[in-house]
This record gives structure tokens, sequence and C-alpha cells, in this order.
């Protein structure tokens, strides 16, 4: 990775169209405030990470489980559509679109990046494998919106009531979600055929945004809890003090972030640590600019180097090191340092960062309460070395996988945990 400042490349766009109108920024700031129940929902949210994550720790830990989590909890916040396998066919879209996504926009990709008029050429490879893109991406969105209808009723609204009284009905399986809840309000409200297209590719980028970023994320949070027993220690301390009731424990919720600071500045070391596209995503300038003596010219295409920025040595010493408390007080409170660069800048920010914010607290807390993690032992009982080493994926920066033991912290966490199974998730919930 890159430890140097940002990189300016004086190179031209793949594509000279105007820039999108900012429909789609709108309409996911206002569904990510006020208007959606499902995105700050902490039922919702802790529902979806304890059926798919913790009874599946305790049977089977192995990386697909932590990657069936950030892949489920985006799906399910935009669709209602929880998949089955890895194999589902919507995550099987999903990715190969990512995949050949991030081979057309990486610096040297594609010759289009280089030469633009080849955009314009229909045998070209980056013209089939837009094509082929455009074609996937619109099975990602197809499929769970199908499933989504068929599990959604029509409802009556009185003109009287329908201000106040409309809510979700479903036929008993479909669970509120941003593409539901727009369907819902579309049939008593109205909406054009813009504000339906818009709230689609809303969906399909949260999902596309957060899905992979999640599963870095959760990549390095448990190699780096797994090599730091003395977080989690403290970590378990903090969570006990607040999720531990007359002797009996409870998992967290999003509505206990305020009073968890120590697993606030876990997710955000995470985040600073290892962000998931070290480079972040390519801009283009709108005016000519300067930069420390750069000359930057209207339409340069500029990878800000995130991984820098996280790793620098003035704002963060020991850049290398996992220390959550360099978000800490002295007192212990949380400091101002809030802002999360790994989700990016200006019109590329991430639109999924509620979403994939959220994941990965619930996740940290979860796994935190109910489980140690530690590296593997040999036969005879000598520790396993986790290396430190991470490899690249296109834009994508993803801890190399490892091993790990992952216990229950007592019977009565181990307990719990299991009501979670199931065969249980009706009466528990």
């Amino acid at each position: 990775m890159q430890s140097g400042g940002p990189t300016v490349a004086s190179v031209n766009s793949i594509s000279t169209r105007r820039p999108l109108p900012n429909i789609n920024q709108r309409w996911f700031s206002k569904s990510t405030t006020s208007s959606s129940d499902c995105l700050k929902s902490p039922k919702s949210s802790i529902s979806t990470v304890k059926r798919n994550l913790l009874p599946k720790l305790l049977i089977r830990p192995t990386n697909e489980i932590t990657h069936r989590l950030s892949i489920t909890i985006p799906l399910s916040t935009m669709y209602g559509y929880t998949p089955t396998s890895l194999t589902d066919p919507v995550i099987l879209a999903a990715d190969e679109s990512i995949e050949l996504g991030t081979q057309v926009i990486s610096p040297g990709g594609s010759l289009a990046n280089v030469f633009p008029i080849l955009k314009y050429v229909p045998w070209t490879w980056t013209q089939r494998m837009a094509k082929e893109i455009r074609r996937l991406t619109e099975e990602m969105k197809s499929i769970p919106l199908e499933a989504l209808k068929k599990d959604m009723v029509s409802v009556q609204v009185h003109y009287e009531s329908m201000i106040s009284d409309y809510e979700f009905k479903a036929n008993g399986t479909a669970s509120p979600c941003l593409v539901g809840e727009f369907l819902e309000k579309k049939q008593v409200y109205g909406a054009t055929e813009e504000e339906e297209e818009t709230i689609l590719n809303v969906a399909n980028t949260v999902y596309g945004a957060a899905s992979d970023t999640t599963i870095s994320a959760t990549e390095s949070l448990f190699y780096l809890l797994t090599t730091h027993p003395d977080v989690q220690a403290k970590a378990q301390a903090e969570l006990d003090n607040v999720l531990l009731e007359g002797g009996m424990p409870r998992l967290p919720t999003l509505e206990d972030r305020p009073s968890l600071p120590y697993i606030e500045a876990i997710y955000r070391e995470v985040m600073r640590w290892g962000p998931p596209l070290p480079l972040g995503l390519p801009h283009a300038t709108t005016e000519d600019d300067w930069y420390k003596g750069y000359f930057i010219p209207k339409g340069t295409i500029i990878s800000p180097n995130i991984w820098a920025m996280t790793h620098d040595e003035n704002r963060y010493p020991e850049p290398m090191a996992f220390k959550p408390e360099r978000f800490l007080n002295d007192d212990g409170t949380l400091n101002q340092d809030d802002r999360i660069l790994a989700y990016g800048f200006g019109r590329r920010v991430c639109v999924g960062k509620h979403v994939a914010s959220s994941t990965l607290w619930l996740a940290i807390a979860c796994v935190l309460a109910c489980f140690n993690l530690e590296p593997k032992r040999d036969a005879d009982g000598n520790v396993i070395d986790i290396d430190d080493k991470v490899h690249e994926e296109g834009l994508l920066a993803h801890k190399t996988p490892f091993k790990c033991n992952i216990e229950p912290r007592s019977v009565e966490w181990m307990s719990l945990v299991e009501t979670l199974s199931p065969k249980n998730q009706d009466k528990y919930n």
C-alpha cells in the first residue's frame, strides 16, 4: 500500500457525461434519517446479526459465516431478502458484477480510462464488460424485488387515516425494508417512474457498497480481536457492566451504542487500521486546482490515498499498532475524532455507510459479548502464529485467511446464543 500523499494521475475519465442528478443522494439521505424505520430500527438490525452470525459461530466458526453476514444485512435492510447460502443467485450476480466493475474502473484496468474514444467502440473489452455488468445488475435488482412483491399484500387505506395509520402489511414472511416501505407509500401516495427507479438504484448501490466493504472490515475485526486479548478483556468488562442484568446476560442493541464507548473506539480503530478501500474510489476534478505545488487540470482523475491518511504518524502515533484507546479521552469518553475516512468523500462517499456502521458495530458488540477469540494451537499446545498479510482484489483489501478458536465466554452466554437457533428464534424475537 502507498504511504505518501494523495495520488494524482493526469488521465482522462472513462466517461465525459455530465454528472447524474443528485436525486439518488437526496432519496438516500431522506431514507436514512426520519422516513425509513428499517434503517434506524435496532430490533431489525440486531435480528439480522443474531440470526446470521452468533448461532453459526457457536456451531461452525468459518469465514463463510462472516461473509454471509456481511451480505445478508444490506440485502435484508434494502429488500427484506435473506439469502440461504453463498450460492444464492443474487449473491453470485452481485459478486460477479462487483468483480468486473472493479476491473473496469481500476487505474490501468481499461484502455478506455486512457483513451476515452474507445468507450464508443462497441466491440471493445470495456463495452463487453459494461454490457455484462448491466445484465448482472438488473438480475441483482429483479430477484429480491420480485420476492418482496410476493411477500407483500395489498391493503385498502381510508383517505381520512392514510397519513397516520398506514403500516407495513405482509403475508407473514416479509420484513420491514427500504424498498418495501417505498412500495407501500407508492400505493398510498403514488410515485413517479423516476422515483421508483431511483429507490431501486439506491437499494442496489447500498448492497454493492456495504457488502464487500463490510466483508473486508469483518475480516480485519476477527484478526485484530484474535491477536489482541487485552482489547477483548477491556471490551468484555465494559459489555458486562451494561448487559448483565441481575446476573443474566442479554444481547447488545444499537440503543446501547452511547453507553459503550470502548466498543465504539474498537469500531473506529478497525476502520482506521484496515480501510477496505485503501485508495478509495476515483474522483474527477470539476475545475482547475492546485495542491502542494501540483497543478491539477479540470477532468483529472484523483484517487484519495485513504490508507496514508489513516496511517499518518503525526495524527496517529504508531499507526500500525491496534490501539482503540487513541479514540478515547483520559476519562474514558470518546474524543472528537469520529470521522470514518474509510467511507470516502464528496459525491462518491459510501451511500451504505450507515448500514455498514451499524452492521460492524453490532458484530463487534455481539461477538465480544458472547465469545472469546484465540489463535489456534498445534498438537503440542503451541500457539500457531497468525501473519499480518493483506491481499488486494482490485480496489479492495482483504486480510489473508487465518484460523482461530471461537468459544462461548460462559455457560450463560452459550445458552443465550443457543436460543437464537432457528427452532427458537420465533419465541425469542
